[in-house]
């Protein structure tokens, strides 16, 4: 029932209008004037005001024909770097970028996903009830958009993110809690070849500090890492400031606690080893999620895929999404798989049959809400 032809236009046509985080309106302004084409209530509210980003998230409404349960999909708009000037390339039923960016696929699939499917609801003039699509910004770096929702415009109870990486009937039931950890050393400036002996150099403290740190996979629920280190003006000089910025995930909120306390515990002790001193900021990101698995959304997840020829099976990601928002807003919601692989990195790509399936499962969603 998905026209194959049109959604494969509508995703390559959509990648190729830029919208890197913080700037998302061109690509805003395009889907809102396709959302109205397909008849639905379009309206834009004020998250990128709050953020920093030139456009809000886009809520869209299609009235139902039926007094079926209201429903949300939910996707990003914003894409992160390199990702200006995509130019999509098809090889063996695979999208491709040209090697050059990202695809954008994450997630950019899951709109294209969403519209196809509602369109062909449109088209065919099937039954539904109350849809209700929201289309996020700056979600890469902070799920910001979603944070600032404004929620008061959904009716919506329960909610389907298109936005994981898993082919066509994974259900992400369960997500993590984040923690951002900012960490200023603060030593003493000495020229390096005459005096070094009166410096207390931040480069050393902050690598004492990491060389302690127990990063990257601690557990089966819990990952850290130190992603950015800044600081240093010359060989010459003994370094006073450096700065470094890190996360701790886990599914666990004391497993979280544990990670954080951990590597602002190995900050505090390299600077008071060396002499200097330490700021720490630590930034609960967001909050975990979990959907047990004999929720009602779940069921209809799996009713849906089986509907379509998909074996549907649920998972926990290490990932955070929109998903863990809405459901702190109220929203009962679960992340779908949509065949984005090796998303944020120029290696992306999408097989063809898995943005079609993506399509399926959103528009048999409908169906069965109906």
């Amino acid at each position: 029932m998905i026209n194959q032809k049109r959604l494969l236009e509508r995703f390559l046509n959509y990648v190729q209008i830029d919208s890197p985080t913080k700037y998302e309106r061109e690509f805003a302004d395009f889907i809102m004037k396709e959302m109205e084409r397909l008849g639905l209530e379009v309206c834009m509210d004020d998250a990128g005001e709050k953020v920093g980003s030139n456009a809000g998230n886009v809520i869209g409404k299609l009235k139902g024909k039926t007094d079926g349960e209201t429903i949300l999909f939910s996707a990003h708009m914003d894409t992160v770097s390199p990702g200006k000037g995509i130019k999509p390339v098809i090889r063996d039923g695979v999208i491709y970028s040209d090697g050059t960016t990202v695809l954008g696929g994450d997630d950019k699939a899951g709109i294209a996903a969403i519209l196809e499917a509602i369109e062909t609801v449109i088209e065919k003039d099937l039954p539904h009830g109350d849809i209700e699509v929201v289309f996020s910004v700056y979600e890469e770096g902070g799920l910001y958009g979603a944070k600032n929702l404004d929620y008061a415009k959904l009716k919506a109870k329960k909610g389907f993110v298109l936005d994981s990486g898993g082919e066509p009937g994974e259900i992400v039931v369960q997500g993590p809690a984040q923690n951002k950890i900012h960490a200023k050393f603060i030593g003493k400036e000495a020229h390096a070849g005459v005096a070094p002996e009166k410096g207390i150099s931040a480069i050393q403290m902050a690598a004492d500090a990491i060389s302690h740190m127990k990063l990257l996979r601690i557990d089966e629920e819990t990952t850290a890492n130190i992603g950015i280190i800044s600081g240093g003006q010359a060989t010459n000089i003994v370094t006073k400031e450096v700065e470094i910025q890190g996360e701790a995930r886990s599914l666990s909120d004391e497993k979280l606690k544990n990670q954080t306390d951990h590597m602002v515990k190995c900050c505090e002790e390299a600077a008071e080893k060396f002499g200097g001193t330490v700021e720490i900021d630590v930034e609960h990101t967001y909050g975990a999620f979990k959907v047990e698995e004999d929720a009602e959304i779940i069921h209809k997840v799996k009713e849906a895929c089986r509907n379509i020829g998909l074996e549907p099976f649920t998972t926990a990601s290490g990932g955070g999404s929109d998903t863990n928002i809405l459901n702190a807003n109220g929203i009962q919601a679960v992340n779908l798989g949509i065949g984005e692989r090796k998303p944020h990195t120029i290696e992306e790509h999408l097989h063809i049959k898995d943005l079609e399936n993506a399509a399926r499962l959103a528009l048999e969603l409908i169906k069965i809400h109906a």
